[in-house]
């Protein structure tokens, strides 16, 4: 028999199919590299830069950031968006350091979870407009972002927070010292740890991504789609209300603006660790990397010396950078797959 060879015009498209399905399932390694070339290219501008102590003040400048990115994480991967975790954040730092102020006699731990309390209500109040109104996510949480921003304003009476009224006690909530870091990095590292686990090895976590991946396909398969989608709303509510309380803690004062601008952060970190912006993807060492690069950046503007109102700047310039390197991944491989079908 004579034996048929494949032309080298159809192994094109299957071998570019290859190396663009490696360069999405790599993409975590990518961005490391970036991190690393970044740290070293600044570090050698500013030896301060690659010190124990900045690293730290890097990994704690960007601990509630994280708790945040994971919950915006989930939501974009179920072809969502949640534009109100700004002002969650706001709105429970506002509430809890009102409370502090005033209940001075409190036992601080008990601040944990009244302001994850506090998030849950936000974000069931998102989850029913999404899921019960079908209403479209980006609306629905733009009107709460601008509803729960107005709370806080109501609450406060216009007035701050301020640290020389904020116990002693609740500061230490996220200041207390282990294994040489403040524990308000050791709760980022324990959500991290706990969402990996989640989204990767049970079955709601697979879920999600199924969600995110096909709506129709997996409520064929017997996935509640709605289910899924008031779960991740109200779990980012949640992980907001945590930041609120760590936010106020850690900074020891709260101000009307607490936590604005705070969603672009979240939709940021996501996107630069490889979210895809459509849905179906993505990861949580992903979304860390990606707040990690986001926090050097800043950091490095601080330690060089540039203005700190570039910050927006380049913010807006690697949000843009990568969501057109992922929809451009994305594009070839549809662009590879069909043609591999019709071969």
């Amino acid at each position: 028999m004579l034996e048929t060879k494949t032309p080298p015009s159809a192994k094109r498209p299957r071998l570019e199919r290859r190396r663009l399905l490696l360069l999405a399932s790599t993409r975590e390694v990518g961005i490391l590299v970036v991190i690393l070339l970044f740290a070293v290219t600044v570090g050698a501008r500013n030896p301060r830069f690659l010190t124990t102590a900045n690293i730290i003040d890097i990994l704690r400048d960007i601990s509630p950031l994280v708790i945040v990115a994971i919950g915006q994480m989930m939501v974009i991967i179920t072809r969502g968006i949640d534009l109100s975790v700004g002002s969650s954040l706001g709105l429970t730092a506002m509430l809890i350091g009102l409370l502090m102020r005033d209940n001075t006699w409190l036992n601080p731990w008990l601040t944990l979870p009244m302001g994850m309390a506090i998030g849950l209500v936000l974000g069931t109040i998102n989850a029913l407009l999404v899921t019960r109104g079908d209403i479209p996510p980006i609306i629905t949480t733009l009107a709460t972002m601008s509803i729960y921003r107005g709370m806080v304003i109501v609450f406060s009476g216009g007035e701050w927070v301020d640290a020389y009224r904020i116990p002693v006690g609740f500061t230490e909530l996220t200041k207390l010292p282990v294994f040489g870091v403040p524990i308000l990095i050791v709760y980022a590292a324990l959500i991290l740890i706990g969402f990996y686990y989640f989204l990767n090895y049970t079955r709601t976590g697979r879920e999600i991504y199924a969600v995110g991946s096909n709506p129709n396909a997996a409520m064929l398969a017997g996935i509640r789609v709605n289910r899924i989608k008031f779960l991740v709303f109200v779990i980012t509510g949640v992980l907001a209300g945590l930041a609120g309380v760590l936010w106020a803690s850690w900074y020891a004062a709260v101000a009307n603006d607490t936590g604005t601008g705070f969603e672009l952060q979240t939709i940021a970190s996501g996107v630069i660790g490889g979210v895809n912006i459509m849905g179906g993807s993505g990861t949580v060492p992903g979304v860390l990397l990606g707040a990690l690069l986001f926090g050097m950046i800043a950091n490095a503007l601080t330690v060089i010396g540039i203005s700190p109102f570039w910050r927006l700047t380049v913010q807006g310039f690697i949000i843009l950078f990568a969501v057109v390197l992922d929809a451009l991944i994305v594009r070839r491989l549809q662009i590879a797959t069909r043609v591999r079908r019709t071969a």
